[in-house]
């Protein structure tokens, strides 16, 4: 039985987030991070915990910043210390060498299993300075050129439709609503679904 259009799920932050046990985010990837913290934090909440991880990948620097992105520039750095260094590292490349995509994995988990992993990626071109105001991290130097902007220039609603964030979510939330009908319907989809 499908879900009607416009069906929704309740989201709700973890309750007493901050005393519980830390996720350390020390893995290699995306995808372990996002499901390292659904499973850890889903063994201390009732149903079902959605995490996510995500960063700015670029080719031409071997995947860099990657997994690394929030810390590109040391621990304590700010926003603009990540960029500074990420254009400092960009320096002197041109054309296909600027291409980058930005990255998210999210991760549904429940009582200490896994449900599914997501991700969802946006191509884009990294400039050479930033431009906009709105926005955090990579944002005013991610170029999207389908919407001929940086992803601080474009509105809130652009960005939830066109980002890798937005994109994954949806894939997420799709599942969920999909689980809940196979649920009411007297079956449940099996283990995890392949991120893609």
């Amino acid at each position: 039985m499908a879900e009607p259009a416009g069906a929704s799920v309740d989201l709700a932050f973890v309750p007493n987030f901050d005393s519980l046990p830390a996720f350390d985010e020390i893995w290699p990837t995306l995808a372990e991070n996002a499901a390292g913290k659904a499973l850890h934090y889903s063994r201390f909440a009732v149903g079902t915990v959605i995490a996510d991880d995500s960063g700015l990948v670029v080719p031409a620097l071997g995947g860099a910043p990657g997994v690394h992105s929030a810390r590109y520039a040391g621990p304590d750095a700010s926003d603009a210390d990540r960029i500074r260094k990420l254009l400092g590292e960009m320096r002197g490349k041109k054309g296909a060498d600027r291409e980058a995509r930005f990255v998210c994995v999210v991760a549904v988990a429940e009582a200490g299993e896994m449900r599914g992993l997501f991700s969802a990626s946006a191509e884009g071109i990294l400039l050479d300075e930033p431009r906009g105001q709105d926005g955090f991290g990579y944002d005013p130097i991610f170029f999207f050129p389908s919407l001929g902007k940086t992803y601080a220039e474009i509105s809130r609603e652009e960005k939830n439709l066109y980002s890798h964030r937005g994109k994954a979510f949806r894939k997420a939330l799709d599942f969920l609503l999909a689980t809940r009908a196979s649920a009411r319907g007297g079956s449940y989809p099996q283990g995890p679904t392949p991120a893609g």
